[in-house]
């Protein structure tokens, strides 16, 4: 089964509502799709959203790393020898993690179908449907309840409420907000995304507990490579912390795991470089006894599909944040992942399942 073609091609998909973080805003889901062709003619399909705050990667630099430097590491190699493949990729480029995450998934996709799997199976099967929480866009706290509502009338039970935007005191307005209007059913999840000095993570985390307001954990309160800073507020307060853009690599993984720096660890394929490197974060943290979530960028439906059967396959991973596709204004991937509300249902289709994209044009083939 060896690589005969790789072709990718740029997609713009735009969002129902700007989702907004104290890092950015964004309007357009642009993506860069990855399709792979076997010489026994299976296709494997992968996916990378450009997120320049964060993994530092733009949909050029995605591009050129695919087809200047990765491409010739696996045109003509046979994909049964996947780990001499991802180790010469990793080896051949440093960072540019979105780029080797989507040959990552292309890679998984063909394993699994010829192996005649759905990927969750081929990864280790632990489960085939779970629940995604749905993300509350940081705005103002009359704006950030209305939005609350509307996704519980939607039959969503867990919100990631994002804050980490402009004083303390208005973020505590913003959770309050919601609490006040979704009631003390529904589960809350606080994403900061580094927005937070260390003595103000404190400070608030604190106050909001004082304040009963009964958060899940909160997500990365301080900026990424302040990892005692890290561990200093997950030492100060009760609610429990987790890493976030802290934690790229295994490496970083280890780092903030030997140091305790957090309570759980947040695991996306674009930071991770894809599900081979995603899985060793996961096991360290296992062994470490410290829970993983599996989270995601703003992406189509085909870069949900393969976090999904990540996620799925694993029993150290225990909450999932993949809204994204229902944050589109159209669907472009046909199969892969089930959405049922607030419940995602894993095929029985082999690979990643993905039936078709519509890609438009062509921008680049082998």
């Amino acid at each position: 089964m060896k690589v005969d073609r790789l072709k990718t091609y740029r997609l713009s998909v735009p969002l129902k509502k700007p989702f907004k973080t104290a890092l950015r805003t964004v309007y357009t889901a642009d993506v860069l799709v990855v399709r792979l062709t076997c010489d026994n003619g299976l296709v494997g399909w992968g996916e990378a959203p450009p997120t320049v705050v964060i993994t530092g990667d733009s949909l050029a630099s995605i591009e050129s790393a695919i087809h200047d430097v990765l491409k010739p590491l696996i045109i003509g190699k046979s994909l049964l020898n996947y780990e001499a493949i991802f180790h010469a990729m990793d080896r051949a480029l440093v960072h540019n993690s979105s780029a080797k995450a989507a040959l990552d998934m292309a890679i998984y996709d063909c394993l699994a179908q010829k192996a005649g799997m759905p990927l969750y199976q081929f990864l280790g099967g632990y489960q085939s449907e779970f629940m995604t929480d749905y993300t509350v866009s940081v705005n103002s706290p009359s704006e950030m309840g209305e939005d609350a509502v509307h996704y519980v009338k939607d039959g969503f039970s867990i919100l990631k409420v994002k804050v980490g935007k402009a004083s303390i005191a208005e973020d505590i307005e913003r959770v309050s907000e919601v609490r006040r209007r979704v009631g003390p059913k529904i589960r809350l999840r606080l994403d900061a995304n580094q927005g937070w000095e260390v003595k103000e993570a404190i400070r608030v985390i604190q106050k909001m507990e004082d304040l009963g307001l009964d958060i899940d954990w909160v997500e990365q309160p301080v900026k990424a490579h302040d990892i005692d800073g890290l561990k200093r507020v997950t030492d100060a307060v009760l609610t429990p912390i987790m890493a976030d853009e802290s934690v790229f690599s295994p490496q970083q993984a280890f780092e903030v795991l030997s140091k305790r720096a957090a309570d759980m660890i947040n695991i996306k394929l674009m930071k991770a470089g894809g599900i081979y490197s995603a899985q060793k974060i996961n096991d360290m943290a296992q062994i470490c006894g410290v829970k993983c979530m599996v989270g995601s960028m703003i992406e189509t439906k085909l870069g949900i599909t393969a976090a999904a059967h990540f996620a799925a396959s694993k029993q150290n991973i225990i909450c999932y944040d993949f809204d994204a596709p229902l944050m589109l204004s159209k669907e472009i991937v046909q199969g892969g992942v089930h959405y049922n509300g607030s419940i995602l249902k894993l095929t029985g289709a082999h690979g990643l399942g993905i039936k078709s994209v519509d890609i438009g044009r062509e921008e680049h083939e082998s």
